[in-house]
């Protein structure tokens, strides 16, 4: 069977196209924040910290609509196994990423703090526990 040129580069824009789609569908995890830093504070500063967050996120944290991606085509080149000759071929590489400074990381570290407030609250036996509320893309 004779792989063509072509069909690598149909392979490899299939491939890039299917990893976008995916990127885009990941959603934001919280980051691990410690509900001890919210030991000194009552049931009611602790709904009013969450509340303020809550408030923050809706008015303009959103994640990030696009990831970054990179593509590149070029030509490769080495020796065979054991000496018996060299040959030039095709490569393609793909990177797909995420600035750590993105809208995304803050958006995490705000999940984090809400998730930290929810287990204080819990642990002080507050009458009203809140929950975060995911942000919808």
């Amino acid at each position: 069977m004779k792989i063509s040129y072509l069909n690598v580069v149909k392979w490899a824009a299939l491939g890039v196209g299917l990893s976008v789609l995916t990127a885009c569908a990941t959603t934001v995890k919280p980051s691990y924040v410690s509900p001890t830093q919210y030991q000194a504070m009552n049931c009611a500063q602790l709904d009013a910290e969450f509340q303020r967050i809550q408030q923050y996120i809706n008015n303009g944290i959103q994640p990030a609509k696009r990831t970054g991606v990179g593509v590149g085509v070029g030509l490769g080149g080495g020796w065979g196994s054991g000496g018996f000759g060299w040959g030039i071929g095709p490569s393609i590489s793909v990177n797909m990423g995420q600035s750590s400074n993105t809208k995304n990381t803050e958006l995490s570290r705000l999940y984090g703090e809400q998730d930290a407030i929810s287990q204080a609250a819990q642990f002080k036996n507050c009458p009203y526990v809140p929950k975060r509320q995911d942000v919808k893309k």
